[in-house]
């Protein structure tokens, strides 16, 4: 265990996270339920798309030499022998010199070379007059012209978006197969916090930690349990969690990983997670470490908001993505112009609250509220985090500096 006194790089303690996390096992999953999760196996069609040759138009199926010199001045009359609904065909084939009734996706008849649009008609249900020849072929959607039989639709590691749910029931595709989202368990401690809405004492706050942490995890496409306040009793902690690891495939907690006299989050886990000194500012105090019989990977954040929301960032995100089998899995580095200059505290890598404003000539970013770990108004009308180096002291105005910029998929 390394002394508190002596600070770890973030990216070794990322690197220690990230070591003992491992994604999740793929199972078969509803096709809904895989939305923004990557796919655990190549989709091939089964059968062209699509399946038959169909009408891509409400109209009239005809053979195409019945129309040729069609137009206003030279109207073609033909009698109609009946309707072809799309689900409901009953027509298999039209001789030359009638036609039918064709509604847009209906298939095709045997001896139909066109489909006129209605529009070019007087929409007859016996007789129908038309005013223009249409091409050969026209308005006749082909079988396998969008998708082959044997054609790779989607591979393993693509994440399943609205489009790739759409292609997937259009080859019918009911359940792929998918790596689940990560259930993460979110705990406040603190005998100081209530819950928004009750009233507050002269020495008690409102907890907001949970509410953002787990509302991070939603985000990042886990599902998240906020579980009620914990006090500052040792026991109530420790019996919570035991009660919490059914649920859970990781748990974030907030508070009591400082240097206080009620630091209940060390006391009950200091056998089992590692609490480092991290440097970074905000959220020095770090802890991570695996709980319970499954070995269930447990985060102790710091509870400044401000803190507990970069930490999440920086260790807790990379982690969900990772269980996800998303890549990256940590959120790319923009850069962007300091619109005002930064001092920085040697030794530590600064995480500062931003607004990152794109342009067509470059973007830039604007520092957001006061530096303390506390100030939530700054980090709400924050869109983005400036990094500055360990080795920074200072940045000027008109410099580039490095950016995560927030709530952007990647």
């Amino acid at each position: 265990m390394p002394s508190e006194d002596v600070l770890i790089p973030v990216d070794q303690h990322l690197e220690r996270i990230l070591s003992g996390i491992a994604p999740l096992s793929a199972y078969d999953q509803e096709l809904l339920d895989c939305l923004g999760l990557p796919i655990a196996e190549d989709i091939v069609a089964p059968a062209p798309l699509p399946g038959f040759d169909n009408s891509g138009m409400d109209g009239y199926a005809v053979c195409h030499d019945d129309l040729v010199g069609a137009s206003p001045e030279q109207l073609v009359r033909l009698p109609v022998v009946g309707d072809i609904a799309a689900g409901a065909a009953q027509i298999a084939a039209i001789e030359a010199g009638t036609t039918a009734r064709i509604m847009t996706g209906a298939p095709i008849p045997a001896g139909c070379t066109a489909v006129v649009p209605v529009e070019w008609t007087d929409e007859g249900t016996e007789t129908v007059v038309i005013s223009r020849a249409p091409r050969e072929g026209q308005h006749i959607r082909r079988a396998g012209e969008d998708v082959r039989a044997g054609e790779m639709l989607i591979q393993a590691g693509t994440v399943i978006g609205p489009r790739e749910v759409s292609l997937l029931a259009s080859v019918g595709r009911a359940r792929v197969l998918a790596r689940p989202r990560p259930r993460v368990v979110v705990i406040s401690t603190g005998s100081e916090l209530r819950k928004p809405g009750e009233a507050l004492g002269p020495d008690s706050i409102y907890d907001s930690n949970s509410y953002m942490l787990a509302a991070q995890a939603r985000a990042a496409g886990a599902i998240a349990y906020r579980v009620g306040l914990v006090s500052d009793d040792p026991e109530e902690f420790r019996q919570t969690l035991s009660d919490q690891l059914v649920r859970a495939d990781v748990v974030v907690t907030s508070g009591g990983v400082s240097k206080g006299a009620f630091d209940v989050v060390k006391e009950v886990l200091a056998s089992e997670v590692r609490f480092d000194t991290v440097a970074m500012q905000p959220g020095k105090p770090q802890g991570f470490g695996f709980i319970g019989e499954d070995s269930t990977p447990i985060f102790t954040l710091p509870g400044n908001p401000v803190s507990s929301y970069v930490s999440f960032e920086v260790f807790v995100l990379p982690a969900l993505r990772t269980m996800m089998g998303r890549m990256p899995v940590s959120r790319p580095m923009m850069r962007a112009v300091l619109t005002q200059g930064l001092a920085s505290a040697p030794g530590k890598r600064q995480f500062l609250r931003a607004y990152y404003q794109p342009s067509p000539t470059g973007a830039t970013v604007t520092p957001v509220g006061g530096p303390g770990s506390h100030l939530v108004a700054g980090l709400a009308r924050a869109n983005a985090i400036v990094v500055l180096a360990e080795h920074q002291t200072s940045v000027a105005a008109g410099e580039m500096v490095p950016v995560l910029v927030l709530d952007r998929d990647f």
